[in-house]
């Protein structure tokens, strides 16, 4: 298996960022990337978010397996009682149901400040997620609906700013970024085929096969279908069958390497979902 590096003296100082902006809102849009739902959810996410309520927001869900990302939605409402929705990066459609879910999580909160004798305001939300996982898209698309902003409030830093997505909701414009602890080597590989770990941390070529192998045990046809060659579909194999040379007629492993990686991201081989709904207890 490819070993991914990562740097543990990130985590605290991340943490700590997070916990702040975390004391500002009401409620948090939580996004994972919907090819990989169980590996890019934090697993320790109830400690930094304690009792605040959350909306799951299963991202990219246009370049995932439909069929799963039906089975993962009924998954964590019917386990966790989480409410999920799921997004795209290619359209705006979605954005009505994260907008009214988001009003409805946080109405509890208003209702206990209007009790106490202070006027209603909007609720407050912000988005949070592993790196990568379209945070920002689902942001700038939440933002473009309104451009209102209403600048920065007492305790929140100037680099953050609050945009009036409606009468009813806030958000903050900056994403807070969940960090990885990287215990689980598997998890961490699956993160590196959708671009949530930086290049630096691994072997691109280890990762590629790694993929490769992943894609075959699930989707036994998609690879072949998609490169049109028979046989084990390994680098190797796929960039003879492109004719990528290098000196001393070796294939061109590092090319293919970016290849596979480019064409697994952008959807190309398929709408593909990597992690396993087999177990999965409802």
């Amino acid at each position: 298996m490819a070993h991914i590096h990562w740097y543990p003296g990130h985590i605290a100082k991340a943490e700590r960022k997070l916990k702040e902006q975390l004391n500002l809102v009401d409620v948090i849009f939580e996004v994972v990337d919907a090819r990989i739902p169980l590996s890019s959810k934090y697993l320790e996410i109830q400690k930094l978010v304690a009792d605040k309520p959350r909306l799951l927001i299963m991202n990219k869900s246009d370049v995932a397996d439909p069929i799963k990302t039906i089975k993962f939605k009924e998954f964590y409402q019917k386990k966790y009682n989480l409410p999920t929705v799921a997004t795209s990066t290619q359209t705006n459609k979605d954005l009505s149901s994260v907008i009214s879910m988001g009003v409805e999580l946080g109405n509890a909160k208003i209702q206990k400040l209007v009790e106490k004798g202070l006027l209603p305001r909007p609720v407050r939300a912000m988005v949070i997620g592993m790196p990568n996982v379209g945070k920002s898209s689902i942001i700038n698309k939440l933002i473009k609906k309104s451009k209102t902003k209403t600048g920065a409030k007492a305790g929140v830093t100037r680099s953050s700013q609050w945009v009036r997505i409606n009468p009813k909701l806030e958000l903050l414009d900056t994403p807070g970024i969940i960090p990885m602890k990287m215990d689980n080597q598997q998890i961490a590989t699956k993160l590196a085929f959708v671009n949530s770990v930086g290049e630096n941390a691994y072997d691109e070529a280890e990762v590629a096969q790694e993929l490769l192998d992943c894609i075959s045990k699930i989707y036994p046809d998609a690879l072949n279908t998609y490169y049109k060659q028979q046989g084990i579909p390994t680098l190797e194999n796929i960039a003879l069958a492109r004719n990528w040379i290098i000196s001393g007629g070796k294939p061109d492993i590092k090319r293919t390497a970016s290849l596979i990686l480019s064409d697994f991201r952008h959807g190309r081989i398929g709408k593909l979902t990597l992690d396993d709904t087999e177990n999965l207890k409802n």
